[in-house]
């Protein structure tokens, strides 16, 4: 469980800085990093930014309901009295 949190936050935290140097309306931090790298060009690199941003963000996502879903089977394995059981209702 506390790898997926580890997993959680080290993936937040490179989000964060993708949407930071992603190119903005006014220009932003990817357009430095492609005039200094020629080879791949200002249009790729804006598209590389760009994607892994959003598979960090899918990624976030991903983690995050796997952790949820992780957390409440091992918390209905330690609490078995909380365990949903039906009730049948007797004929009269």
């Amino acid at each position: 469980m506390v790898f997926l949190a580890i997993l959680i936050i080290i993936a937040s935290v490179a989000l964060g800085f993708f949407v930071l140097i992603q190119e903005s309306k006014g220009g932003g931090l990817a357009s430095n990093f492609a005039s200094s790298n020629q080879i791949m060009g200002v249009r790729k690199t804006t598209n590389v930014v760009e994607g892994i941003t959003w598979g960090l963000a899918a990624a976030i996502l991903v983690l995050c309901l796997w952790t949820a879903f992780k957390c409440k089977k091992e918390y209905m394995a330690n609490h078995p009295e909380l365990q949903q059981t039906e009730q049948t209702q007797e004929a009269e």
